[in-house]
């Protein structure tokens, strides 16, 4: 594992499930909305940002689920993810509009979603009203806001321009 030392205001922002869910209930009796937002954020981009910023809009608190290393690997092949966990939960933490990180093992988020129970969970666009988030979403008395999708700004298209222009680097 590399280690990464950042600044403290986004180490505070890093935290696991159960740190997260105490945190969770006393906003939630403060009578502040909970957004949340899920995605391995492998190689971190504008479309990122945007709809990370859309998503705070949402609501009072945001809190994103990141696929672990174990997770990405299972879902999208043995290849990613590109950039270490450790190193993507930092990433995210520093923005301004993140409030919370946290990393999960499962490919998908239902699991967190039923505990945190957020109000808001934001999907891209591409996946639809019908996203698998939904039906835990609604159960628990949320809904789910759609992120406009950015066109010709997708990780896998990034690292597609990436492989035809540079091929395989030279190593020596």
């Amino acid at each position: 594992m590399i280690k990464i030392d950042t600044q403290p205001e986004i180490e505070r922002k890093i935290k696991t499930l159960d740190e997260l869910l105490p945190i969770v209930e006393e906003a939630k009796q403060q009578g502040k909305t909970i957004v949340t937002n899920n995605g391995s954020y492998d190689i971190i981009h504008i479309g990122h940002v945007i709809g990370l910023f859309e998503s705070k809009k949402q609501g009072d608190i945001l809190i994103i689920g990141v696929n672990s290393d174990k997770s990405v690997k299972a879902y999208k092949g043995p290849n990613r993810p590109i950039n270490p966990q450790e190193m993507r939960l930092r990433m995210l933490a520093a923005l301004s509009c993140v409030d919370y990180v946290f990393a999960f093992d499962e490919t998908v988020p239902m699991l967190w979603l039923g505990k945190i129970k957020p109000q808001v969970h934001t999907n891209g666009a591409e996946y639809g009203e019908e996203c698998i988030e939904r039906e835990t979403v609604e159960k628990n008395g949320g809904r789910i806001h759609l992120l406009p999708m950015i066109e010709g700004i997708k990780t896998t298209m990034l690292i597609d321009k990436i492989l035809k222009e540079y091929g395989t680097p030279n190593i020596g």
